[in-house]
This record gives structure tokens, C-alpha cells and sequence, in this order.
């Protein structure tokens, strides 16, 4: 009985024996896949892309809607029935008395914009994504560390907010009564896209913060509370210089970031009406950025770790 036993056992000792030299080269050889931070966020932007372009249609109206219909109404309803504004009749205390409401409108309906897509384009993913399901931890499992993945979100955000702000300009070109189309001067081209840039990421640094501070079952109750008062007070339908008359309302929205994208706007596209120093547009804009970005980060990692 041992005699016959033993070969098993031999043969199961065998199979234990070390791989081949051959094999063990092989597998050593094999090319080992090292993921970059570059290439992963490129991955995840290609999705984004992939996803904004299935919903093309519902994003084009979303961000067309609401530029189209302030147009129409401020633009051509209003002069036509002969109650149109102006910036000498606003007071707007502007050097270039008389000009229409179209161009006093054009960059406040891109601070607009910048507002809701952005905030919409970062906060309303994470409500899904932060939902029962859990499908953040999925996007979480990528070999790049969940900051990035926080950037990438901002990124996408920012996109969307500049696509939507620059669909402005075609609109209220072509929307208005004779006579009452915008007056647009764009004497810096530099200062226009940096604008446009840094309002597009602190919008969407705003939404991400936004969007993992705030129980989802109540985003919809935020998105009242801070894009209505921030739209009605954020400069958009009269320049920062008109409130002069008003000097507690002046200082006090000065805590509106919205009222730094339009002002800085306004001294790109329409510099022959008043308007804030650059200096200090560029500052919020910048520090702004930089200090939501900062802090939506940090919120994003902890929801998604807890």
C-alpha cells in the first residue's frame, strides 16, 4: 500500500517544484502598464465628452433657453412697444449716455451663464453620483489620487459654463428689435479670455463645493436660495456703478462673485461703459478660483472616502 501511495505523493511534490526558467522569463518580461496622471485625465474628460454630446440636445436648450428669452423680451418686446431702457435712463452713470439695454445686457447674461451652467454642470452629476447607488466610488477606483478626480470634475464643469456663455453672443446678435442690437468693443482680447476662464472654473469650483457640502435631497432648495438672489444682484441687468445711488447695496454685494464675472466682462466687451477696477475683478476672480477650487477639493475627498 505505501508502494503505491509514495508516487502520488512524489507527483504532488513535483507540481510544487519552481517554475521553469523559461516561464519565470516570460512573465518578467511581460510589459507592466504604468498609468499616468496625464493619460487617466484624459480618459475621464473623453468620457464627460462622451456623455455631454449623448445629451447635445438637452444641454443646447438648457443653455440656450434663458439667454433667447431675456433677449427677446428686453431686447425686442420692449423696444417695440416703446418702454426700452438705456444707460442714460438707468442711470447707469456710464460716459456713453443713451446706450441701449442690449449692450448693458450682454455681459450680464454671460455672468448669468457662467452661473448656472457651471454650478449645474458639477452639482447636479453628484447628486447621482452621490446617491444609494454610490456610482462616485467606481469613478473613484481610477489609479490617479481623488484630487484629481475632483479637478477633473471642475474641468468639466468650467467647460460647460464657457460653451454656455459664449452661445450669449449669437443670441442677442441676431434677437433684437432694429436699432437695438448690442455695441460691442473688444479693445483686449487677453483680458476677455482670461475673464471668461477664471469665472468658468469658480463657478464650477462653486457648484463641486456646493454639491458635497449640501444634503442632495435639498439641492433643489440651494439652487433657489443662492441663483436667484446672486442672479437679481449680481450686476447683471445694470453696471456695478449704477448702484452708486444705493451705497449700503453697493458695498453689500460686493460678496456676490457673480458681480466680478460681469464686471469683468463688461471691461472686455463693453469698456465705454462703467465699470469696477480691474484690479480688483481679477483678484476675486483669481483668489476666488483658487480658494473654492481649494476648498471643494478637499469637501469631494471626504465625501467620497466616508
Amino acid at each position: 500500500m505505501a508502494t503505491k501511495v509514495q508516487p502520488a505523493i512524489d507527483s504532488a511534490a513535483g507540481s510544487e517544484a519552481p517554475v521553469p526558467a523559461a516561464v519565470a522569463a516570460l512573465i518578467t518580461d511581460a510589459p507592466v502598464p504604468h498609468p499616468t496622471l496625464l493619460k487617466t485625465f484624459g480618459a475621464m474628460m473623453a468620457r464627460e465628452f462622451r456623455v455631454l454630446g449623448r445629451n447635445a440636445p438637452s444641454t443646447f436648450i438648457r443653455a440656450v433657453m434663458q439667454p433667447l428669452l431675456f433677449a427677446f423680451v428686453f431686447a425686442y418686446v420692449l423696444p417695440k412697444i416703446g418702454s426700452g431702457f438705456s444707460a442714460g435712463s438707468a442711470g447707469a452713470g456710464a460716459n456713453a449716455a443713451g446706450v441701449n439695454f442690449a449692450t448693458i445686457l450682454v455681459p450680464g447674461l454671460m455672468g448669468s451663464m457662467f452661473l448656472m451652467q457651471g454650478m449645474f454642470g458639477t452639482t447636479m452629476p453628484l447628486v447621482m453620483e452621490f446617491s444609494w447607488q454610490r456610482t462616485i466610488e467606481d469613478r473613484a477606483l481610477a489609479p490617479v489620487p481623488i484630487r484629481v478626480l475632483a479637478i477633473q470634475k471642475i474641468t468639466a464643469g468650467a467647460i460647460q459654463a464657457f460653451i454656455g456663455a459664449a452661445i450669449v453672443f449669437p443670441v442677442v446678435y441676431w434677437v433684437h428689435a432694429p436699432g437695438q442690437g448690442p455695441h460691442i468693443d473688444v479693445t483686449n482680447w487677453f483680458l476677455l479670455l482670461v475673464v471668461m476662464v477664471f469665472a468658468s472654473t469658480l463657478t464650477a469650483a462653486m457648484g463641486l463645493w456646493l454639491g458635497t457640502v449640501v444634503d442632495p435631497r435639498k439641492i433643489q432648495m440651494i439652487f433657489a436660495v443662492v441663483l436667484l438672489p446672486a442672479t437679481m444682484l449680481g450686476c447683471v441687468y445694470y453696471p456695478w456703478s449704477a448702484l452708486h445711488v444705493i451705497r449700503w447695496l453697493q458695498i453689500l454685494v460686493l460678496i456676490n462673485p457673480m458681480v466680478y464675472m460681469t464686471e469683468g466682462l463688461r471691461a472686455a466687451l463693453t469698456p465705454q461703459l462703467g465699470h469696477m477696477a480691474l484690479w480688483a475683478i481679477m483678484l476675486a476672480l483669481v483668489g476666488g478660483t483658487f480658494v473654492f477650487g481649494a476648498l471643494a477639493t478637499r469637501t469631494f475627498r471626504n465625501r467620497v472616502v466616508s
